[in-house]
């Protein structure tokens, strides 16, 4: 097992100790280099120091050492890395740490709809296309009018067919369903018993119950639908929390295990843009239920402001719960992709721990956490604690106005962090899942 030399200042020492001695299977010691605060540290100023280190088979630096560490690992011969910015960070680096193999395939496909598709002209239409593909959609779906024909259906498909995207229509209307056959649709929603014949063979078609909650009528379209050689996905429809929705998830696993090769399309925007709650944590949950019932197709849409990145959390989602639930395990300390409001699990800074750092403190710099419900900050003259960004500035002294923009933004981060329990740490951004990825929406 690697044994392992961390590297730290004098402040700071104590505390990595305790964290290390409660660390299970990593092989450690420390090596205190003669100045207080690590951060001040450079590579290369450790390097002219720790010219021959104790036998070890890496080398952890703080997080806020300044340098490229590959310059300290070809003078001594060992690996060096950057550890955590923040000690209690140590715990989860060392020992929840997964290879994760194969991460990143999944199974169920994603329709994102354009809604009102057939409003827009040809420059919004690929524009919108693209956004959903760039966030992970399979299939772009352009929604029609209600119950009526679609305008020129045919030209949208093959606009965005040429483009080289797949492309789903969602109409009641037959011949709105046939043009889209005709040029190319990859398809077809939504077909019933009173539309069945009269929509081509051509292309697949997703099957509805109509009405929704007929499943003897449905199980009759589905076979219908066989014995003309349609290629069928069915749809038992997802019913909105409160308005059905226990038994329509009775109605998929039903039609899973009648047909248990036939492919099921779910459309999770029922329940998403029909719940004021953020979407994230519904969607992983829809996306977990998918997977148990081997859903082939989800179907969201964006259209509300508390729905936005659904397509982007229903992508990361499904690759979670493959991944997962392929492997028998639970979809938990995997990625945290998907934990965006609240926070992944981390150990905060009890106040006395804080006190106990802050009393070898001797410089004027101020230090802030997070711990135990208050924001505390400290330097060598003072500790103050409080819950609020605007507590501290008349308790603080003289603050000069470059440092004061600058212990502002951090108070508001810091305030920010307590009020969502979110992990914070002094001049790094506030962890948020994928919305941290600048790519991201």
């Amino acid at each position: 097992m690697a044994r392992t030399l961390f590297v730290t200042g004098t402040l700071a020492a104590e505390a990595l100790e305790e964290i290390l001695r409660d660390m299970e299977n990593v092989p450690w010691r420390i090596k205190v280099m003669p100045i207080t605060v690590a951060a001040l540290m450079t590579v290369e100023w450790i390097a002219d120091r720790l010219v021959s280190p104790e036998e070890c088979d890496r080398i952890v630096l703080p997080g806020l050492v300044r340098g490229d560490p590959e310059v300290l690992a070809e003078r001594l011969g060992v690996p060096v890395e950057r550890g955590p910015r923040d000690l209690k960070e140590l715990p989860r680096r060392f020992g929840q740490r997964m290879e994760l193999r194969g991460y990143g395939a999944y199974r169920t496909r994603i329709l994102a709809e354009i809604v009102d598709a057939w409003t827009k002209g040809a420059a919004a239409l690929l524009a919108a296309a693209r956004v959903r593909a760039a966030a992970g959609a399979d299939i772009i779906d352009l929604g029609g009018p209600p119950k009526e024909p679609y305008p020129r259906v045919g030209e949208a498909v093959s606009l965005l067919k040429q483009e080289g995207f797949s492309v789903s229509v969602d109409s009641l209307d037959p011949e709105t369903l046939n043009e889209a056959s005709r040029a190319g649709a990859d398809l077809l929603l939504s077909v019933h018993a009173g539309t069945l014949d009269r929509v081509s063979p051509d292309c697949p078609v997703v099957v509805i119950p109509e009405p929704e909650t007929d499943m003897t009528s449905f199980h009759r379209c589905l076979e219908r639908a066989l014995a003309r050689g349609l290629s069928v996905v069915a749809d038992p429809v997802l019913d909105p929390l409160l308005f059905g929705f226990s038994e329509s998830l009775v109605r998929f696993a039903e039609v899973r295990r009648r047909y248990p090769g036939m492919p099921l399309l779910m459309g999770v925007g029922n329940v998403t843009e029909l719940v004021e709650a953020d979407s994230v944590g519904i969607n992983a949950l829809l996306a977990g239920i998918a997977e148990e019932l081997e859903v082939d197709y989800l179907l969201t849409v964006e259209e509300i402001s508390w729905t936005a990145g659904s397509v982007r959390e229903l992508d990361l989602a499904r690759r979670l719960m493959h991944y997962a639930g392929s492997r028998r395990m639970l979809p938990k300390h995997l990625v945290g992709s998907l934990v965006v409001a609240k926070e992944i699990p981390f150990e905060d800074y009890t106040e006395e721990e804080l006190r106990r750092i802050a009393a070898r403190v001797r410089d004027k710099n101020f230090r802030i956490f997070v711990g135990e419900g208050r924001i505390h900050v400290f330097n060598g003259e003072r500790f103050v604690s409080g819950t609020e960004a605007g507590e501290f500035f008349p308790v603080l002294g003289e603050v000069d106005a470059a440092h004061a923009f600058y212990l502002g933004r951090e108070l508001e981060r810091a305030e920010t962090a307590l009020r969502l329990g979110k992990h914070y740490v002094q001049e790094e951004p506030l962890r948020f899942g994928y919305r941290n990825d600048r790519h991201d929406p």
